[in-house]
């Protein structure tokens, strides 16, 4: 695990295989997802580091209800009562109303694939086939600042999953991208921003919800932190997948 300030108050969490954030003001802080269900540990060392703990969580806050993203938030919001808040529709997803999520046959289908099966391992090892669900999680309006440390903005950003959502944090000047955006993967050869591989995505969806938005930092699900605007970010993609 390692935890990198990025801004005044936002930490990036890089743990083995997925990130998650930290958003803290004062004694307050906003968790932004929270890894695999492996990471419940490291997610409570991590608000430890920075002299805090699960208690001064107000709100956690999903980018999509991946088991990557939510299976280390899953014990600490039923042991601590925290909220959890996304979009909408990745609300009931996070319920597990409806699952969009790669699979077992998913995975065996792209075997093949150099990186993919060393990845599925260490992912089983992390719990990847359990299943994981917040019941708990409520939809909040997109585009709205919402009243939690770090002033987060909701940005619909569906293609990922369903509901997909990133969070803009305006006065740091930092996206918080999820899966839409990352900046590397264990099955990828590739640096710097890019998508994932396609099967693990429920729709090829667009990057431009993310284009026009006001950042300099670039904080993705995987890979380290970026530094540049999601305009210039989007273009690399765009000039990689051209």
């Amino acid at each position: 695990m390692r935890i990198e300030e990025v801004a005044d108050g936002v930490h990036l969490v890089r743990g083995s295989a997925v990130n998650w954030v930290l958003v803290v003001d004062g004694a307050a802080v906003t968790l932004i997802d929270g890894g695999y269900p492996g990471d419940a540990d490291a997610v409570g060392a991590s608000l430890a580091a920075l002299g805090r703990g699960p208690g001064d969580v107000v709100a956690a806050l999903v980018t999509h209800a991946h088991v990557d993203h939510v299976g280390g938030l899953a014990p600490l919001v039923a042991r601590h009562g925290i909220p959890v808040l996304t979009g909408p529709v990745e609300a009931r997803h996070a319920r597990r109303e409806f699952l969009e999520q790669a699979g077992p046959a998913d995975v065996a289908r792209n075997a093949w694939r150099p990186r993919v099966l060393a990845w599925a391992v260490h992912a089983a090892r992390l719990g990847a086939l359990r299943e994981v669900a917040l019941p708990t999680t409520s939809g909040v309006a997109h585009a709205a600042p919402l009243d939690l440390p770090g002033r987060p903005v909701p940005v619909a950003t569906p293609g990922h999953t369903s509901g997909h959502t990133a969070y803009l944090l305006p006065g740091a000047g930092v996206l918080v991208s999820g899966d839409v955006l990352v900046t590397g993967h264990p099955t990828s050869r590739h640096h710097g921003p890019q998508r994932l591989p396609a099967f693990f995505d429920h729709a090829r969806g667009s990057l431009a919800p993310l284009a026009g938005l006001d950042a300099g930092v670039l904080l993705p699900g995987h890979g380290p932190a970026w530094h540049g605007t999601p305009a210039e970010a989007v273009t690399q993609v765009s000039r990689r997948e051209g």
